[in-house]
């Protein structure tokens, strides 16, 4: 398929940007993005200001007022997001929570793993860590991602076989006087993001379900929404990778974030219970004064024109995207492959609050 003319991008919709959508709720009112706002939009990404973007879609009230792909990506095209892939794993808990599978997001991990002991660094709090610990990257186990000397670094767990003994072996995370204690946070949970702790709870979802986490997916989540072509990455061990590299297109990437912005619905179909919905787009932990964390979303205000907007969304390497801005009934998807470009997230940033949100709240 050929790139979009900047003349496409300027409907509003159109019955192929809809086959995906048609469930969804739509409104009367019609939302028209000035040619300026769309035109600029598109130049910019594809002059190569933002670096490697491959794709935008802009959707409000169910719609589409911009699509467009880009560096040879098309509308079939598959794109590893990286980390979105947590956020997919979060929605998959509900499921099986819902379902029955796991009592609730008190329920403790380590009873799904007896058979990973004896471990390293033996401490009865371990033994204290629940499903909701992991969701909101707030164990008490030493594992942070950003730090390159934590033991739980991800690169380290790459090395190993067990990826999940690997989280389960760490020690329990230290806390000097300088480093605010949990008891002392705001939501009672101290952050530390942890690719490991998110591939653990893939593996307790698997366990629960007795079942492979792609065909749990592809039954409980994928299949509702008409998401037919999903491709995951696996551990040396052969369970899928739920910390990350799942590969999805645009279009379903947008089904994701619309089915959440919706309250777990599409169409007259309850996907995910409304109360896993809520749950998962609070706050639950503070990462900084502007970013909060829910279960597995990221949460943050952006600043557009002297004009604040929340948003809640899933995020991965290189910038990648889901945003919602519920105020503006908005769902936005970015794909870049930016994985090894400087400040990628300040990137996706910008065009966010530059060229996105203009077109949203014209």
């Amino acid at each position: 398929m050929s790139r979009p003319t900047v003349e496409v991008a300027r409907c509003v919709v159109s019955l192929a940007s809809l086959f995906i959508l048609s469930a969804w709720r739509l409104v009367d009112a019609q939302v028209t993005p000035t040619p300026e706002i769309v035109r600029r939009l598109d130049a910019a990404v594809r002059s190569g200001e933002f670096r490697q973007i491959t794709s935008v879609a802009v959707l409000q009230h169910g719609r589409f007022l911009y699509e467009g792909y880009f560096g040879g990506a098309t509308m079939a095209t598959l794109h590893n997001t990286r980390s979105t892939t947590k956020t997919v794993t979060g929605a998959l808990v509900g499921l099986a929570i819902e379902g029955g599978l796991l009592e609730g997001v008190e329920a403790q991990v380590m009873p799904f793993f007896a058979d990973k002991a004896p471990l390293m660094h033996p401490d009865p709090r371990k033994g204290r860590i629940t499903i909701e610990d992991l969701l909101t990257m707030s164990s008490l186990l030493e594992c942070d991602d950003q730090n390159a000397f934590s033991a739980g670094n991800e690169e380290r767990m790459y090395l190993v076989e067990d990826w999940p003994k690997f989280f389960l072996d760490l020690p329990i995370r230290g806390f000097p006087s300088w480093v605010q204690p949990p008891s002392h946070a705001p939501h009672g949970r101290s952050f530390s993001y942890c690719t490991a702790g998110v591939v653990a709870l893939g593996a307790m979802l698997e366990r629960a379900a007795k079942t492979p986490v792609p065909a749990f997916a592809a039954s409980r989540l994928f299949g509702p929404l008409k998401i037919d072509d999903a491709q995951w990455q696996f551990t040396p061990t052969g369970t899928a990778m739920t910390g990350g590299g799942l590969q999805l297109t645009t279009r379903d990437l947008a089904t994701l974030g619309r089915l959440y912005l919706d309250g777990g619905r599409i169409g007259q179909m309850q996907v995910l219970a409304r109360s896993w919905v809520q749950a998962s787009l609070a706050p639950h932990v503070s990462v900084d004064d502007r970013t909060d964390y829910g279960y597995l979303w990221w949460i943050k205000p952006f600043t557009s024109n002297g004009a604040t907007y929340r948003s809640v969304y899933m995020s991965g390497a290189g910038g990648n995207r889901v945003h919602l801005f519920p105020d503006l009934d908005a769902v936005v998807v970015i794909t870049t492959t930016n994985y090894r470009v400087q400040d990628a997230h300040a990137l996706t940033d910008r065009l966010l609050t530059e060229y996105i949100l203009p077109l949203l709240s014209a």
